[in-house]
């Protein structure tokens, strides 16, 4: 079992930076992929970024260039997020794949761009 805690999300104008941290805990040698997707009011979750234990990362288009992705040894992943635009407001959770294949979430933490 693994459990996943966010930090880092808040109050930022547009064109402002945050980055979002997620820490693992539990199993995490039985960890492969982690990752960040987002969920704003009234819409879908998205993918917003993954990142392998081998540190290949995945970019959504819509934040490709940039949203950053980087994973410190096993058990903790960042989202540096630059040139932040109103529409990347959104609830961001991070998220572990094991290699059996089972996922787990974080609880979330809010991102509010805005002036």
């Amino acid at each position: 079992q693994v459990q996943l805690v966010e930090s880092g999300g808040g109050l930022v104008q547009p064109g402002g930076s945050l980055r979002l941290s997620c820490v693992a805990s539990g199993s995490i040698f039985s960890i492969n992929a982690m990752g960040w997707y987002r969920q704003a009011p009234g819409k879908q979750r998205d993918l917003v970024a993954t990142i392998t234990r081998g540190g290949s990362p995945n970019i959504a288009d819509s934040v490709k260039g940039r949203f950053t992705i980087s994973r410190n040894a096993a058990n903790t992943v960042y989202l540096q997020m630059n040139s932040l635009k109103p529409e990347d407001t959104a609830v961001y959770y991070c998220r572990a794949t094991l290699k059996n294949g089972m996922d787990y979430w974080g609880e979330g933490t809010l991102v509010t761009v805005s002036s």
